[in-house]
Formats: C-alpha cells, sequence, structure tokens
C-alpha cells in the first residue's frame, strides 16, 4: 500500500493490538510503501477477519469520549483520529478523548 503517516499510524495500532504481525516501510522513487505482514493462526485462519471503513472524505463520523463504539462486543476494535493523535477505541477511553471513527477491525 501506498506510504503515509495515518496509514503507519493505523498499521502500529494493528500491530500493538495484534492483529498483524508487522509492518515495514519501503523506499520508493516517489511517495514510497508500507509493506505489511498479515497474522495467520492455527489452520490458516486470518486474524483479521473484517475490516470496515466508516469515515469517509464525503461523511465524517465523529463521536465523543462517552459515544465510542464497542465492536464485536470488546473483541475488534475502532480505530479513531483523536487530537491526541490516532488511537484505538480501549486507548481513547482511557485518554477521555473522543474523535473520528475511521475505521473498525475485527
Amino acid at each position: 500500500m501506498k506510504y503515509s503517516r495515518l496509514s503507519e499510524n493505523i498499521m502500529a495500532i494493528l500491530k500493538r493490538e495484534r492483529f498483524i504481525t508487522n509492518y515495514k516501510t519501503v523506499k520508493d522513487t516517489k511517495q514510497g510503501l508500507l509493506r505489511v505482514y498479515l497474522k495467520y493462526g492455527k489452520a490458516e485462519a486470518p486474524a483479521i477477519t473484517g475490516l470496515r471503513r466508516i469515515s469517509k472524505p464525503s461523511l465524517r463520523i465523529y463521536r465523543s469520549k462517552e459515544d465510542i463504539p464497542v465492536v464485536c462486543g470488546g473483541l475488534g476494535i475502532a480505530v479513531l483520529s483523536t487530537s491526541k493523535g490516532v488511537m484505538s477505541d480501549k486507548e481513547a477511553r482511557e485518554a477521555g478523548v473522543g474523535g473520528e471513527v475511521l475505521c473498525y477491525v475485527w
């Protein structure tokens, strides 16, 4: 995938939450690339079974700290862009901040 700081921050969250094994940046002549190494469990089942984009350029979705969604009963995560940076829903609740909901991962 093409490199951006937002994509790199999202990959850092997915690695921290153990949805992917690793990621690295690859130098390119233009923008650069992000190489993502997916994680697989027993019987070659992928760790990420679903991913849904929530906010789009045409429709931004914002949630306050009280309304941060719980994904799949706590088994998944919501990625938020807050005033304190990009963070997971658990980190945003602990920090007491809300923000733009970027995506759900389960």
